[in-house]
């Protein structure tokens, strides 16, 4: 095997605000089409989410979804989904040689909320607590819940690695790959954040959680009046494999991973560093062994909170302010921050550009603040650009990691 062996993408399976499977989360996007609604949640009651509307039990039985987590759930819809799109059945191939490597940006906070809610309501009484309570909590759950229900045998586990994660866990498949580790990777991120009540109060409390008298229009990444962020659930996995190994059975191809980066920023918990965000999509691009100007998207992580969307949008301007035909976006307008799914997430929205030459745009945006304005940013309605070759997708997190991944036209 060779550390610069070519990894390529050959399914997608998702599940967004907008859309729960790839054609309809792209048909959503370039149609302006929120996915942001209002749910009811614990002790805070209506906040703005992003919620999710797969069939939980198409892929696994009423006794193991009540066993299970709801972003184990996640995982084993999107599994099933990528494999589906990738034309691959487990019951064909080595299950040994299959690795799952899911991001996520934490897990066990709705299991143990929900576990004490269930105490309280006998007085504290521990004896209510259930028995599944570990097996849910454990950080390896998401990634081990699609190992139980597909039966793969290979290496599976998370990696915790903040809002980047989705971005984090797709570089390790790739890594895996390449290293001979495995022959198919389940790579990606999921996110079950909207069940957690805790998640909404500590934005709040931060004063970083969206208000908007519309809640469509509560994630608005860039615009003058942002004032936070709408927390979401979602999930996406691609199926990696090797470009030979993809190429002998005739897969479908669609795209090549082919640089990523990732770095720290080591200077505050939430507030990222520009220069530390440029450097690490520098360092994506030469791996790529590209130019800035070689890139046709650049899909910004951007959050709509204040600063964090002001820092971003500065080491875009390093990166690619010389770049005339580098058009940038933002996903989290359509559906909320998606935690640890949301890199991976929004790189499958922009894969359909490589079809249709088309940038989905980023909405909500009604006045642009001038401190995160970026050369081509996309704003309200879809723009055609012509061929992309290269898109560039950031995915950022607190205390302070940074990731980018670079994919390219098979």
């Amino acid at each position: 095997m060779s550390l610069t062996e070519r990894i390529v993408i050959t399914g997608v399976g998702l599940t967004s605000p907008n859309g729960d499977d790839l054609a309809t989360f792209r048909r959503n996007l370039l149609a302006g089409v929120s996915g942001v609604t209002v749910m009811e949640t614990r002790f805070m009651g209506e906040v703005f989410a992003g919620v999710c509307n797969f069939d939980e039990l198409k892929c696994q039985t009423k006794k193991a979804r009540r066993r299970g987590t709801r972003a184990g759930s996640i995982a084993i819809y999107c599994s099933h989904e990528a494999l589906a799109h990738a034309g691959i059945d487990v019951e064909n191939v080595d299950r040994t040689r299959i690795g799952t490597y899911l991001g996520i940006t934490e897990h066990g906070t709705v299991e143990t909320e929900n576990e004490i809610d269930v105490i309280r309501q006998y007085d504290y009484d521990t004896k209510f607590w259930s028995h599944h309570h570990n097996p849910r909590t454990v950080a390896n759950n998401p990634a081990g819940e699609v190992t139980l229900n597909l039966g793969l045998n290979g290496p599976h586990y998370t990696i915790g690695a903040a809002c980047a994660a989705g971005n984090a866990g797709l570089i390790q498949g790739v890594q895996m790959l390449r290293l001979g580790e495995v022959d198919i990777a389940l790579a990606g991120g999921v996110s079950e954040a909207v069940r957690s009540f805790g998640i909404f109060a500590s934005f709040a409390a931060e004063h970083a959680l969206a208000q908007h008298e519309d809640p469509t229009k509560a994630s608005r990444p860039f615009d003058k009046a942002r004032n936070g962020i709408v927390v979401s659930e979602g999930g996406c996995i691609y199926v990696l494999e090797r470009l030979a190994d993809a190429k002998k059975r005739g897969a479908t191809i669609v795209a090549e991973v082919v640089g990523y980066g990732m770095n720290s920023d080591a200077s505050d918990p939430v507030v990222p560093e520009p220069g530390r965000l440029a450097a690490c999509m520098r360092s994506a691009l030469e791996r790529a062994s590209i130019e800035p100007s070689d890139v046709r998207i650049v899909n910004a992580h951007a959050t709509a909170t204040e600063l964090g969307d002001v820092q971003e949008a500065a080491a875009i301007r390093q990166v690619f302010g010389d770049c005339p035909a580098a058009f940038v976006n933002n996903t989290k307008s359509f559906i909320g921050h998606a935690m640890g799914a949301a890199g991976a997430l929004e790189l499958a929205g922009n894969l359909g550009s490589f079809d249709d030459g088309i940038v989905h745009p980023t909405i909500n945006v009604t006045e642009l603040d001038p401190a995160c304005a970026v050369r081509n940013l996309v704003m309200n309605e879809a723009r055609e650009v012509g061929k992309v070759d290269y898109i560039l997708n950031n995915s950022f997190g607190m205390l302070g990691i940074n990731s980018a991944v670079v994919v390219k036209r098979y």
